[in-house]
């Protein structure tokens, strides 16, 4: 790299002056410029860049001093050091020249070496200033960007800080946000399961810590499955909201609600008196419950169904506490609904009862303990037995046999009646094709059997795998079945009929719109429940029945059977009114199948029969049905 020459003006208005100074600062490495004169020198400062200048003071255009002043309108002592040349030495002179800006001077005759001194510190200092001045202005830039930066940090840092500080907050709401979505039901916003739990908990310890007592009412909806399905879930979901609202303004305010799921709430009341303020606040919310609610233009009305358990400071078990309480709205419902029960402990009995009788049967299935008993059907016209129908049994080890009415509710509830109504078809079909071929068997279906979609194919291999006719095959449903899903249940029975099967309408006469079935489905035959045939004798109304149902059975061109006869004079009525079949102890109890041969030989005896159990069992399995479509 090539090594910067200072540059310095010399100016005289003698040439041999400027030549002298001008060879020897050359030798020494300057690169030197001359000027003849003020004026001269002004134009060769404007027009270049110089390290120094050597300015004589007596010049005859224009004097040193007056060029001097001028260099310093335009350039500091440091940037263009000026040394005077003079060939005065009063102190006078020289105080004016550096008063006027001069950063030296030298004398005339001019020593060379204390000029060239003179030159090098000026020179010197410049660069030592100007490397202050750069090493300054490198300070401030530093300082300007160190500035900067922490300007541009400290923004940053409230950025940032800002930012987790929302971030917190976000995080704060979505931790409340998923705290009440795990604690709170979304339809309604009431507590969940999971909070009354807690809140249950808690009452608990504050009654075993102060005394007093807890009451827990489990509040069950009643009418609201038919609502859902008919109308929709929507539907159903306001007015679930609209029910919520009104148990939340029932209670005090020390209460706590919660919907546990579905159509069930409940309600923790704590108070002093036990069961007095728990009643009256059960029929206050029965009350407000059943006020006609108006949802999206329909005017609804639903019950309430309630169970109250009592806890006292010796009694605070929370599970025990549900669990009494459940029992207690399943006593409600069956009491007819729209009423409140305190649990008894006999309820208690009944559920553990259940719970052993749910294990056996599950255990009765898995062994085949089950048989078929067939009780005869009559036809009048001919007085001979026209067929059976298939009666399921269950003969218990210990207790004998268990009635139907006990235990086929509760194969319908926990679904074992598809595997049981699938043996009781192959069973009925395998036995009734070793009878006469004008012996039909009858074959009761269970509405639960309709929501399998495999029904119609059982029915199929039942009839193929015995060789059985289609022909000889009656199946008997309830009107239950068609008031659920009626067209897929309508789409199901057309299929049975379709490959010859005969389908007849049980319990003609107990249900809701029996007309209205005999409109949709054209049945092989309907059977006039029991309970009209009982008090055929006793009470008018029901003989006006039976004489209307058989003139709709002649109308509709179909069979009418009479179910339970157990007297002569309830034989002759109904001969009389021209029913077409009968059936019941009149004509012989249901036997076992190795004795139809036997019942066929010895033909159509009546006899007296004794007081029926038949009939409190379908009473029984007609109240359950009642109760499960609500």
């Amino acid at each position: 790299m090539t090594e910067h020459k200072p540059a310095i003006l010399v100016v005289d208005d003698v040439a041999a002056n400027r030549d002298v100074l001008g060879r020897r600062f050359e030798r020494r490495g300057f690169d030197v410029t001359e000027a003849d004169g003020g004026f001269r020198a002004l134009e060769l400062i404007d027009r270049r860049s110089f390290d120094l200048v050597l300015l004589d003071v007596e010049m005859p255009d224009l004097n040193g001093l007056e060029v001097l002043k001028r260099i310093r309108q335009r350039h500091s002592e440091m940037s263009l050091p000026v040394i005077m040349v003079t060939g005065k030495s009063e102190g006078e002179d020289v105080a004016e020249a550096l008063a006027a800006g001069a950063n030296d001077y030298v004398t005339k005759p001019v020593d060379f070496v204390v000029a060239l001194a003179r030159t090098n510190a000026q020179l010197g200092r410049k660069r030592a200033e100007e490397a202050v001045l750069n090493t300054n202005e490198c300070l401030r830039q530093v300082n300007d960007n160190l500035e900067l930066r922490v300007n541009e940090r400290t923004s940053d840092l409230i950025r940032a800080n800002e930012q987790l500080r929302n971030e917190i907050a976000e995080r704060k709401r979505s931790e409340a946000q998923a705290h009440h979505i795990a604690y709170h039901d979304a339809l309604t916003g009431l507590g969940n399961r999971v909070l009354f739990r807690q809140q249950l908990n808690e009452a608990l310890e504050h009654v075993c810590r102060s005394g007093g007592s807890l009451a827990l009412l489990f509040v069950d909806l009643d009418g609201f499955k038919s609502i859902n399905d008919t109308l929709g879930h929507s539907i159903g979901d306001a007015l679930l909201k609209s029910i919520a609202d009104r148990l939340r303004e029932g209670v005090r305010g020390g209460d706590v609600v919660a919907r546990l799921g579905g159509d069930e709430f409940a309600v923790v009341h704590v108070a002093n008196d036990r069961t007095k303020g728990a009643a009256a606040l059960a029929g206050r919310l029965i009350e407000l419950i059943g006020r006609p609610c108006l949802v999206r233009g329909h005017q609804l009305v639903v019950g309430a169904s309630i169970g109250i358990a009592v806890a006292a400071a010796e009694n605070i078990d929370p599970e025990v506490l549900l669990r009494s309480a459940d029992l207690a709205m399943y006593r409600a419902k069956g009491d007819g609904r729209g009423v409140y029960r305190f649990f008894e402990p006999e309820m208690d009995a009944c559920a553990q009862a259940r719970r052993l009788l749910e294990v056996e049967l599950r255990q009765a299935v898995q062994e085949h303990a089950f048989e078929l008993f067939y009780q005869p059907l009559v036809n009048l016209e001919a007085s001979r037995v026209s067929g059976f129908e298939a009666l399921l049994r269950w003969r218990h080890p210990r207790r004998g046999f268990v009635s139907p009415g006990e235990f086929v509710p509760l194969a319908e509830e926990i679904g074992l009646i598809v595997p049981l109504g699938e043996w009781v078809l192959r069973q009925a079909c395998a036995e009734a094709v070793n009878w006469p071929e004008d012996k039909t068997v009858a074959v009761n279906l269970s509405p639960v059997q309709f929501k399998y979609d495999g029904l119609v194919k059982s029915v199929q291999d039942a009839l193929a795998d015995s060789g059985l006719p289609a022909s000889r095959l009656e199946l008997e449903i309830t009107e239950s079945v068609l008031l659920s899903k009626t067209h897929a249940n309508l789409a199901i029975l057309n299929q049975l009929r379709e490959f010859g099967v005969r389908i007849s309408l049980d319990d003609f006469g107990t249900g809701y719109s029996s007309l209205s079935y005999l409109r949709s489905f054209r049945f092989d035959k309907i059977k006039v429940d029991q309970s009209f045939i009982r008090d055929l004798s006793a009470i008018s109304d029901s003989a006006t029945i039976v004489r209307a149902i058989a003139d709709i059975g002649v109308s509709f061109g179909i069979a009418t059977l009479a179910e339970g006869v157990e007297t002569e004079d309830q034989l002759k009525c109904l001969k009389q009114e021209g029913y077409t079949e009968v059936q019941g102890y009149l004509f012989g109890r249901p036997t076992p199948s190795s004795e139809i041969q036997s019942v066929i030989a010895s033909g159509v005896k009546t006899k007296p029969a004794p007081l029926s159990v038949e009939s409190p069992i379908k009473d029984r399995q007609r109240e359950l049905l009642r109760l499960a479509s609500g």
